[in-house]
């Protein structure tokens, strides 16, 4: 019964931001239905890596020590060697919600969903603005393959919904940062067979 509402609860991830500006909500699904398309399944993921997104150009008072101490912490995390954590400022913020509790439509560190932790990690490190739901986020990507994934861009997936119900925000090595139901912000990897199960796609954040 415990597994069965865990996945249920993660189902709520996308969907009722919108509800008071609908009618009711069967329109609001039937929208989101027709505006999109089930992709094919995923590539198998490979071992492929590619170039981290530049890092936030603002300048940082932090000591080498500092930033030293973040990738030694996130680098085995990943999977890689710490000359591999290049933009300090994104794992000093994971660091800090990291372990915050899930909660929809949150966004403080009592508790936060998966497109608000998405949307305070781009404000906060890129300096872009997005919010709204799952849905709403995807819209203002461009679709791109599994093997194309590069630090900072966004993976979709639909968990026991026709329409999309999480988001994360891609890291490095197949691992990315999000807001589960279960263990609130943590890094989870997209070759896990439960998220391999449920990936729909990926996209890169339109400017």
């Amino acid at each position: 019964m415990l597994a069965f509402f865990a996945i249920f609860l993660l189902d709520s991830c996308h969907s009722s931001k919108k509800a008071a500006k609908s009618k009711s909500r069967s329109v609001q699904v039937a929208d989101r239905q027709s505006a999109y398309t089930p992709t094919a399944k995923p590539p198998p993921i490979t071992k492929k890596r590619h170039k981290a997104r530049p890092a936030n150009p603002a300048s940082t008072d932090e000591s080498p020590a500092k930033e030293n101490a973040v990738a030694a912490k996130y680098a085995p995390i990943l999977g890689v060697s710490r000359k591999d954590i290049t933009n300090y400022e994104l794992y000093k913020f994971i660091d800090a919600w990291y372990g915050v509790p899930y909660k929809f439509a949150g966004r403080t560190k009592s508790g936060v969903d998966c497109s608000d932790l998405a949307s305070l990690l781009f404000q906060s490190i890129y300096h872009i603005t997005i919010s709204g739901a799952v849905s709403d986020i995807y819209k203002r990507c461009n679709p791109i393959k599994a093997d194309e994934l590069q630090e900072g861009d966004l993976v979709f997936f639909k968990i026991n919904s026709k329409s999309l119900s999480h988001v994360g925000v891609y890291l490095q090595n197949h691992k990315f940062v999000h807001a589960s139901v279960h263990a609130g912000v943590v890094i989870s990897d997209l070759g896990e067979d439960y998220y391999r199960k449920y990936y729909w796609g990926s996209g890169r954040l339109l400017k």
